[in-house]
């Protein structure tokens, strides 16, 4: 197996082409049309246009990849995560070409990629499920009757999806409809398959999950768990190895049933078994992901393996050569997303104007970002994966806060202020986080300190950076003054509501962001009250309300699903 197609772009493309280069490969990228000058066409060997920017006509487009595999000789394809990695027509169709599929097989990516048969199988081998169907469920009011058998809240998951995605979280019978809606169309437009099922929602657990890896000749090993449980939006924020809530014994528990649960399936090649652990420390099988995890990292970091090079090696058909690992200090994975923290997570698409990233002695950043770089709202919006290892927890915590520190993102809005608020408080120093805590406990406070303050409405003016020395000390100093001509300098941003949607004194209401239409609530001429959702706007593979900042009229409504807006674009008129 001496060369490799690498199905995906970003982040993951380079750090997959980064170790095939250092086993010989020769390495294919694939790139849209907006990709062209991307950090993953740079690196490979070779490099082939898939397609236009959306990725249902690039990074989708089976029958062009398999073209271009066809083309470039390709012997191997790697599908990365996220797009085409979980989808079992596309690992079947690259296997039946006589390619090597780095990953599971295809009928092990439909078992598990289906929730309620991966349920089906955990059960029969063992492994303790959450209270659930196992059958998709086809109405509201068969929704409803279940959520009276297993009592409120529950949930309502896409069944051939994950992520977070196609998820809604019910907690009384008036949440149903629009949870249950919802659901199906979100399921749809990211797995291609709208249905849905219910369990119970168990409430402040933990999100720990077990990576596996199996040969070809069925052996498998469980490299140590990982700790998810600070999220927002049921997205991971931040993850880490060891999981700070497990004793070893539970360790132990987690790993025999999650070798349990790949071996259900007939699973070969790396996979993420998830789970959620309660307060009394007793885990459930939530979902197994058919590929490689975003937060391979920390284990990387804590193991001394490189889960992409032996990916490579059991496609080749290499066998696993160790029974156990052994693991050695504490590593955490912070997402550098492109989201304003302070505007509830909106993503912020736009082009990156300063990029620094930090080092030293323990600190990775795995990211496909340079000065220059455009965030596009067509695809996923993680710029970096910054990593941290330390000998144990409390080092590691530090390091990291360090590390985010010295990284330096201009030009659009980052995670980072978030990351640092979490590493400093209680709870997450203590260890006694879960999965709701980020919504619910942490406080940014005071807005963003670097956001332009409160200026004269009638005065166009641009923040300025300079530095300055004082008696030998230097000093970093911003002000404001007008904006030179032609635009040189990006105009101030018009001030966000937490409505999602920007809003001016007349009543009319903007777009937050670039992205597209995928349901209006109300149509012109309605009765609107304060905080009723308008519309809502998918960007960056996140849907967003777009709410109404008063009582009053719907005098004007200027979208329908499909259209493409741009930030700025009225959406509405509320009189």
């Amino acid at each position: 197996m001496k060369s490799l197609l690498v199905a995906n772009r970003g982040e993951i493309a380079v750090r997959v082409i980064r170790t095939a280069r250092e086993m010989g490969m020769r390495t294919i990228a694939i790139y849209s049309e907006l990709d062209r000058d991307s950090l993953h066409v740079d690196l490979a060997d070779e490099a082939w246009n898939a397609g236009p920017a959306p990725a249902a006509e690039s990074y989708l487009n089976q029958g062009r990849i398999l073209q271009i595999a066809h083309d470039s000789g390709a012997e191997a394809v790697h599908p990365g995560y996220g797009f085409l990695s979980e989808n079992a027509t596309f690992a079947q169709a690259v296997t039946d070409a006589g390619i090597a599929w780095v990953g599971p097989p295809a009928q092990a990516i439909r078992a598990m990629g289906d929730k309620i048969t991966s349920r089906r199988n955990a059960e029969k081998f063992g492994v303790p499920t959450v209270p659930g169907v196992t059958d998709p469920v086809t109405s509201v009011d068969q929704a409803g009757s279940l959520a009276d058998q297993f009592g409120y809240p529950v949930a309502i998951k896409a069944a051939h999806g994950g992520g977070g995605k196609g998820l809604r979280v019910v907690r009384g019978p008036e949440e149903l409809h629009d949870a249950y809606e919802g659901a199906k169309r979100e399921a749809d437009a990211y797995f291609g398959n709208p249905e849905v099922y219910v369990e119970k929602y168990l409430e402040r657990t933990r999100h720990v999950e077990a990576q596996v890896l199996f040969d070809k000749n069925g052996k498998g090993v469980f490299l140590g768990e990982r700790d998810c449980s600070v999220q927002r939006r049921h997205q991971k924020l931040i993850e880490e190895t060891p999981s700070p809530g497990l004793t070893l014994k539970q360790r132990r528990a987690l790993g025999r049933a999650a070798l349990a649960a790949g071996k259900s399936c007939g699973y070969v090649n790396a996979g993420t078994v998830e789970f959620l652990v309660d307060r009394s420390g007793d885990f459930y099988f939530l979902e197994m992901n058919t590929r490689l995890q975003v937060e391979h990292t920390v284990t990387e970091m804590v193991t001394g393996l490189d889960l992409v090079e032996w990916q490579l090696k059991i496609a080749a058909g290499e066998e696993l050569g160790f029974d156990t690992v052994d693991t050695k200090g504490h590593a955490i994975e912070f997402r550098i997303n492109a989201e304003d923290p302070f505007n509830q997570y909106m993503p912020t698409p736009g082009q990156v104007v300063e990029w620094q990233e930090p080092a030293g002695p323990g600190v990775r950043v795995d990211s496909w970002i340079t000065p220059g770089t455009n965030v596009s709202q067509y695809y996923d919006n993680l710029m970096a994966k910054l990593v941290v290892w330390a000998p144990d927890r409390a080092h590691a915590i530090s390091k990291g806060r360090r590390a985010l520190e010295e990284f330096r993102v201009t030009g659009v809005a980052s995670t980072i202020p978030a990351h640092l608020a979490v590493l400093s408080h209680p709870d997450f120093i203590s260890g006694t986080h879960h999965t709701k805590w980020m919504e619910e406990s942490v406080d940014l406070g005071g807005g963003d300190p670097n956001a332009t303050p409160s200026l004269p409405e009638d005065e166009n003016l641009a923040r300025r950076d300079i530095t300055v020395e004082v008696g030998g000390r230097r000093f970093a100093v911003s002000y404001w003054a007008p904006e030179p001509a032609a635009g040189a300098i990006r105009r101030r941003p018009p001030k966000l509501q937490l409505t999602g949607a920007v809003v001016q004194p007349d009543g009319v209401v903007t777009a937050p962001m670039q992205g597209t239409i995928v349901k209006i609530h109300f149509a012109a001429g309605a009765k609107v009250t304060e905080g009723d959702p308008i519309c809502v706007l998918e960007a960056m593979k996140m849907e967003n309300e777009v709410r109404s900042p008063s009582t009053g009229e719907l005098v004007d409504l200027r979208v329908q699903p499909g259209d493409t807006v741009t930030p700025g674009q009225v959406i509405a008129i509320v009189k």
